[in-house]
This record gives structure tokens, C-alpha cells and sequence, in this order.
């Protein structure tokens, strides 16, 4: 089973101790492939799968496994966890995997895939590129949304490294459990994210080439110009 289906399945019972336990096994993951100095390229829920015995999450399909035969103006990957450098044609780094953990983190939060009400297509490419991102979810906890929004700035200088990654993801997991008299009002309101299940919620799980020709410089959201969005 990957993190997709796990979701879809266990979402309305998910405390945020358990989402933050998944976080932290992927992050964890991602440290041991960044250590071996490889980056993996094409992390997507996919691509991340759950052993039921061990009842941890491991990352799967390391992105130097993908098709050989992507063109020179090629992207190759599953373009919601595609980082904005790379999709205006910039060499993919290990800030770029940084980029997919959080719209992973974002994922685990809200139940659903980022952007699943959209067509993978130049226009979401564009849209990211221009500072686009999923809404944060309400009753977030406010140090793990700090982490999702470091991790998914448009500057990659700006994300952190794997190492401070992993090691903020785990105070905030052992401050989870540390804490066991809250396990009732942890669970997230699914009420509030729109769910909107859809074709795009399988189209979601694959990757593939993208061919987008010339893209500006990505950027962050600036003051007075905001999407005005709801939960993608």
C-alpha cells in the first residue's frame, strides 16, 4: 500500500501524532538516501509505501531508475511535487527532494493530493512557478506548518537541509508523544477540507515527461497579489 491509498483509507481517523509519525518516517528515509549523496527526484505519495508489519513508511523508486530517454527540454516526475526551479529548467538538487517532502507534509495534512482539482499541464507548471501552493490546513500545528512552508519556498537556499529536516520533524514527533492525554481532540476536522475526489486523484499517483519550453524565474508569493485559493 502507498502513502495515497493510506490515506484515502485512514484519513477521517488520523491524529495529528500519527501524521506527524508518518512525516518523520519519510523525512527519515529521505536522510538515509541524501547521506549516500543521492538525490531521489521523483518523490511523490506513489512512491512512498507502508509496511504493515513494521507500521513505518519507506521511500520506493529512486528517481535514477526513471526512463532514460527524457528529452533535453524534458521534466520527468509528478508535477504537484515537482520543485519550481526545475520545472523553469534548472538542474534538480537535493533542495528540489526538499521541495516534494513538503508538499508530502502538506499531503499527510490535508488527506488528499496537492493541487487535485487541476490538469497537470503548463498552466498548474506555471501557477507553482508564480508562487502557487495548497492552503494550510486549520488546526495545523503551527511548527509543522513552519516546516512545510520552509521546505516548499520558491528559493532553494531558503529550504533546509535534510539533516535540520530530520531533526526538527523529530522534536516535534517526541513532542507528540510525549503527550498522550490529547489523543481525542487530536484528530483532525476533515469537515474542514473540501475533499473533492476525482480522476485527478489517480492521475495524481503517476509520473511522466513534461515538455514546458521556456518558464520565468519562480517566486514567492508577494503582499497584494495572492491567489485567492481553496484546499487543492
Amino acid at each position: 500500500m502507498n502513502l495515497r491509498e493510506y490515506l484515502q483509507q485512514n484519513c477521517n481517523n488520523l491524529t495529528w501524532k500519527r501524521r506527524i509519525k508518518i512525516a518523520d518516517d519519510i523525512i527519515f528515509a529521505l536522510s538515509n538516501i541524501h547521506e549516500e549523496k543521492v538525490i531521489h527526484r521523483d518523490l511523490h505519495s506513489g512512491n512512498i509505501l507502508f509496511d504493515e508489519n513494521s507500521q513505518i513508511f519507506y521511500i520506493s523508486d529512486l528517481g535514477f531508475c526513471g526512463p532514460a530517454d527524457v528529452p533535453l527540454d524534458g521534466t520527468y516526475g509528478n508535477l504537484p511535487y515537482i520543485a519550481p526551479e526545475v520545472l523553469s529548467g534548472k538542474e534538480t538538487t537535493f533542495k528540489s527532494d526538499i521541495y516534494s517532502i513538503g508538499m508530502l507534509m502538506w499531503e499527510i495534512s490535508s488527506g488528499q493530493p496537492p493541487f487535485i482539482n487541476f490538469d497537470h499541464d503548463f498552466d498548474l507548471a506555471l501557477k507553482i512557478i508564480n508562487g502557487m501552493r495548497p492552503k494550510i490546513v486549520p488546526g495545523t500545528p503551527p511548527k509543522y506548518k513552519e516546516l512545510i512552508e520552509q521546505c516548499w519556498d520558491a528559493d532553494p537556499s531558503k529550504r533546509p537541509d535534510i539533516s535540520h529536516l530530520d531533526n526538527k520533524i523529530f522534536e516535534i514527533n517526541k513532542l507528540y508523544h510525549q503527550n498522550n492525554n490529547d489523543e481525542q481532540l487530536d484528530v483532525l476536522n476533515i469537515s474542514d477540507v473540501n475533499i473533492s475526489i476525482s480522476v485527478n486523484s489517480l492521475i495524481s499517483s503517476f509520473s511522466k515527461i513534461h515538455i514546458f519550453g521556456e518558464m520565468p524565474e519562480p517566486r514567492n508569493f508577494t503582499e497584494g497579489k495572492l491567489f485567492h485559493i481553496i484546499y487543492y
